[in-house]
């Protein structure tokens, strides 16, 4: 029994001395954004968003070094699963955070379930399947999805615009698909009428059809267009001598879109819209976050104000960074007490709480806004109302919100019930 003792005391030395090296080792951390294509000023300001929470942290969490290996994507599904499987299986990543798109989410969902011991932590992706439809056991989602980007919109411009029938253009995938989702549900529900519903594919250069296709007898257009798409439609439509009043989607309103070049985007003043934040908040943690992020960058490179994106990646960061924090750098016995903490963690985000559901999805704040100029010339999303604690199902409830159906071109339908 003795000899026993003092074999196992050089052990479990042995042990603890592996165990503190592993933890002092710096920490690789996979990014996946959209670095190419027609998001690519999305992707870019995805990582300035990383980087805040980053340098928040300052440069580490837990005692380890965070090592980032940053993997272009360009919206497709193939291009985000190539991206991961290099992260994952050449860099050797314990944490892969994105990634942006849509139908990105829904492909990184599906290869997350091949990599048992990779955690996953969606970077700012919002189409509604990715967490709803056989989630990954592995993969946090601290955004709301595309439909939850939309509660209060339909309700707003209903009761207060009084918009009674309008039409939607949206680029041909599951994040838009998503967003229509919201918006249809909520402002049919109120009384209002889909016209039509019109898609384009993604990264579109010439909408000379689509805009010549576009009903005149309607209240409104909803635009589901972001980034290079949605530069391109306003100038176009602009050169139409197109007059009608404007939704914006989420990514239509963004600083991406708000802060590029050309007048065009001047069409969107008094655009109402709605996302996970309001540009000009005046509540003192979306303040003090935004300096945060102008103090990371220089101004000549970002913008005057994060995108959406650059919140969506700063939210995943510091959920990370806290829990690795919380269990001291240590990911062993298959990152159990890591994964534990970001499933409990409430998150106190710059632009509201956020808490995961049983799937491991956001249930946030969600931000009715209209588009305003500010005494600078830029121009930038002013809040009108707040919707708290909206879940994924968006109040309805389970049983009937399954039964609507999943987004999709023609899903859902016009109805002023779904029970």
């Amino acid at each position: 029994m003795r000899l026993s003792t003092l074999s196992a005391i050089p052990a479990l030395a042995l042990a603890a001395a592996v165990t503190t090296a592993a933890s002092a080792e710096p920490m690789k951390v996979g990014v996946l954004a959209t670095l190419e294509g027609t998001y690519t000023v999305l992707g870019e300001d995805g990582v300035r968003g990383l980087k805040t929470a980053l340098k928040q942290f300052d440069g580490s969490a837990g005692g380890r070094e965070i090592e980032l290996i940053i993997q272009s994507t360009d919206t497709t599904p193939d291009s985000a699963v190539r991206g991961a499987r290099k992260l994952v299986e050449q860099d050797g990543v314990e944490l892969v955070i994105g990634p942006l798109s849509g139908s990105e989410g829904i492909a990184i969902r599906d290869y997350c379930k091949t990599q048992p011991n990779v955690t996953f932590i969606n970077g700012i992706s919002g189409a509604q399947e990715t967490t709803y439809v056989d989630p990954c056991p592995n993969m946090y989602r601290y955004n709301m999805d595309g439909a939850q980007w939309s509660a209060g919109l339909g309700e707003y411009i209903y009761d207060e615009k009084g918009y009674r029938s309008i039409a939607t253009i949206g680029e041909d995938y599951s994040f838009v698909y998503t967003q229509v989702f919201g918006l249809v549900t909520e402002f049919c529900q109120k009384g209002g009428e889909i016209a039509e519903r019109l898609w384009v594919p993604l990264g579109t250069k010439d909408f000379g059809s689509i805009i010549a296709a576009l009903p005149e007898d309607v209240d409104a257009i909803y635009l589901g267009l972001g980034g290079g798409d949605a530069v391109n439609f306003l100038n176009q439509y602009q050169q139409a001598g197109g007059s009608a009043n404007l939704i914006g989607g989420t990514i239509m309103v963004d600083g991406t879109v708000l802060n590029s070049k050309g007048d065009a985007k001047n069409a969107l003043v008094g655009t109402p819209s709605a996302g996970p934040q309001a540009d000009t908040w005046d509540d003192p943690k979306w303040q003090t976050y935004v300096k945060a992020y102008q103090d990371a960058f220089p101004p000549e490179e970002r913008f005057p104000i994060p995108s959406l994106l650059a919140t969506g990646y700063y939210n995943a960061a510091t959920a990370a960074f806290s829990c690795l924090k919380d269990v001291n750098g240590n990911l062993s016995d298959g990152q159990k007490a890591f994964r534990q903490c970001l499933t409990d963690i409430e998150l106190d985000a710059p632009n509201g709480k956020i808490v995961l559901d049983e799937n491991r999805q956001a249930i946030g704040t969600n931000f009715v806004s209209e588009v305003v100029e500010l005494p600078d010339g830029n121009l930038a999303t002013k809040l009108v109302k707040i919707k708290e604690n909206v879940n994924q199902t968006l109040g309805i409830a389970s049983a009937t919100f399954a039964k609507i159906g999943l987004p999709s071109r023609d899903v859902p339908a016009c109805q002023t019930s779904y029970e």
